[in-house]
C-alpha cells in the first residue's frame, strides 16, 4: 500500500519509539517527530522539493537506523554493543527463567523424598547459581557479533511500514476467513469429523463423546456461534479495506474479549459435551484460545506508540 510522507515518518517514529522501554515511547515519539519534521521542512525549503515519501524516506535514512537512533535515548548496557542492550536483557531473563523453572519443577517432584529445605537449597546451588553460565554465553555471543559489526560494518537501508497494515497480509485474512467458516462448521456439528474421518461409520461411543450437552446447546454454544459469525463480515471489511483503521482496531478487541468471556464461562459453567474426556480435551483447547488470544491482545497493547499531545500533527505547517 502506497504510503504518504506523514505515514513514513509516523512508521519510523514508532519503530524507534518501540525499541524503548514503555514509560519513555510517548514522550519520545513525540519529540523525535517533531525534530524530524523539523528537519524535513528545512530540507524542503533549501531545495525546493514538496515534502513527499520518497524524500522523508531518504531523509530518514540518512538520519540513522531505528535501533541507533533508539539507543540514543535509552540507558546502554556497557557490556555489549548500546544498540543492542535490550536483546541482551530479554535473552537473559528469558533463559534463565526458563532453566529457573525447569529447576522448580525437578524440585516439586524431589521435595516430598528428601525435604523441602533439602530440595530448594539442591535447586538454588544446582540450578540458579549454575544457570549463570547462561548470561556469561550472551556476553561472549553478544561481543562477538558487535566486533564483527564494527569490523564489517553493513549499511541496512530502513523501509517504512504502515502501522495498520494487515498483520499476515491479504492472503491472511483470507486464511483467517476460511478458518473462521471452518470452525463454524465444526462448531455446528463436531461429528462431521467422524464422518471424514471413518465414512459415518464410526462406534456409536464415538459420536456420543462428541455430542453436546443440552445446557450447552441452549447457552454458551449460540452465543459463540453468533460471536464467531460476526467475524466474517470484519474479515471483508479489512480486506475491502485493505488495513485495519482505528475503528476495526476497536472492533476486533471487543470482539475478541467478548468471544474470550463467553469461552471462558463454557469452561466453567459444566460440561461441553457428554462424555469426560471429550469434554475435557474441550475445555483445555478452549483455554489455550483464551490465552493465546489474550496474549496478543496485551502484545498489541504493550507495542502501541500515543506521541504525546497530538498524533494528528502535519508536516508542512
Amino acid at each position: 500500500m502506497k504510503m504518504n510522507a506523514n505515514e513514513v515518518v509516523e512508521s519510523y517514529v514508532t519503530d524507534v519509539a518501540l525499541r524503548l522501554p514503555r514509560k519513555q515511547r510517548n514522550d519520545v515519539a513525540f519529540e523525535l517527530r517533531a525534530l524530524i519534521n523539523e528537519g524535513l521542512q528545512d530540507k524542503s525549503d533549501e531545495t525546493g522539493r514538496a515534502i513527499d515519501a520518497a524524500m522523508a524516506t531518504e531523509f530518514l535514512n540518512a538520519f540513522g537506523h531505528p535501533e541507533t537512533v533508539a539507543a540514543r535515548y535509552r540507558p546502554a548496557l556497557n557490556i555489549v554493543d548500546p544498540a543492542d542492550g535490550q536483546k541482551f536483557w530479554r535473552a537473559t531473563s528469558t533463559g534463565l527463567a526458563i532453566i529457573w523453572g525447569l529447576g522448580l519443577l525437578e524440585l516439586f517432584q524431589t521435595a516430598p523424598e528428601v525435604g523441602f529445605l533439602n530440595a530448594l537449597a539442591k535447586w538454588w546451588m544446582g540450578t540458579v547459581i549454575g544457570s549463570l553460565w547462561w548470561p556469561g554465553v550472551l556476553v561472549a555471543g553478544f561481543g562477538i557479533s558487535a566486533w564483527a559489526g564494527r569490523r564489517w560494518p553493513q549499511k541496512t537501508e530502513w523501509k517504512p511500514k504502515a502501522n495498520d497494515r494487515i498483520r499476515g497480509g491479504r492472503l491472511g485474512i483470507v486464511m483467517g476467513l476460511i478458518g473462521v467458516m471452518f470452525g463454524l462448521y465444526i462448531l455446528a456439528k463436531p461429528t462431521w469429523v467422524l464422518d471424514v474421518v471413518w465414512g459415518g461409520h464410526a462406534a456409536p461411543v464415538a459420536y456420543q463423546a462428541l455430542t453436546y450437552t443440552d445446557s450447552f446447546l441452549q447457552l454458551q454454544g449460540p452465543i459463540l456461534f453468533v460471536l464467531m459469525l460476526l467475524y466474517i463480515p470484519f474479515f471483508i471489511a479489512v480486506l475491502v479495506k485493505g488495513r485495519h483503521t482505528p475503528m476495526l482496531r476497536r472492533i476486533e478487541t471487543a470482539s475478541s474479549l467478548l468471544t474470550c468471556a463467553v469461552m471462558l464461562w463454557a469452561i466453567m459453567d459444566g460440561p461441553i459435551f457428554m462424555t469426560a474426556t471429550s469434554d475435557g480435551v474441550t475445555k483445555s483447547l478452549l483455554l489455550l484460545i483464551v490465552i493465546f488470544s489474550l496474549s496478543v491482545m496485551a502484545i498489541m497493547r504493550f507495542r502501541t506508540v500515543k506521541p504525546t499531545p497530538d498524533q494528528q500533527v502535519q508536516i508542512g505547517r
